[in-house]
């Protein structure tokens, strides 16, 4: 067994867990997030994805190990039921999922690419070429990318009116 100590959604945790097992399995199986899915075991769906230490990162890649001292966000930390992050308002808005399995990891990864280029700086061609590493098997990712395109414009009509 190793000790992980990581913040995980903004709060410092330390976990007990075996030397292979993965961080979605600690997300999951052992913290009890459920947010964060397991689609296809092989990295090729993203519906895993969180952010280690401000970056995007597919969660089944990635030993729990390797999150020691890393400051770990999923789903669950980006906002909440009372105060939607925009991007989670945005899809509920613009009908960005059917099933919702993909979502978790759609959402996080529209996140992390809203930080990367700046709100209000994303284009479709943009939007659809980041998200080739997320998998929806419901939409045609027609309202996935609207949904996209609108947080971050919101996100950046925001920047503004703080300034």
């Amino acid at each position: 067994m190793t000790k992980v100590s990581l913040v995980l959604n903004g709060k410092s945790v330390t976990c007990d867990v075996e030397d292979r097992t993965l961080l979605v399995s600690l997300i999951r199986d052992v913290r009890g997030l459920t947010g964060t899915h397991v689609g296809c075991d092989t990295s090729q769906c993203g519906a895993c994805v969180v952010h280690v230490d401000g970056k995007a990162v597919k969660a089944c890649t990635m030993l729990a190990a390797q999150a020691a001292g890393s400051d770990v966000v999923t789903l669950e930390g980006i906002g909440s039921a009372d105060a939607l992050h925009p991007v989670q308002a945005a899809f509920r808005e613009h009908h960005g999922l059917q099933c919702g399995f993909c979502t978790p990891g759609m959402i996080m990864s529209a996140v992390d690419m809203i930080n990367r280029h700046g709100a209000g700086n994303l284009d479709e061609a943009t939007i659809r070429d980041e998200l080739e590493g997320n998998i929806c098997r419901c939409t045609g990712y027609h309202n996935i990318v609207k949904a996209i395109k609108a947080a971050s414009d919101q996100m950046a009509g925001m920047a503004e009116a703080a300034e």
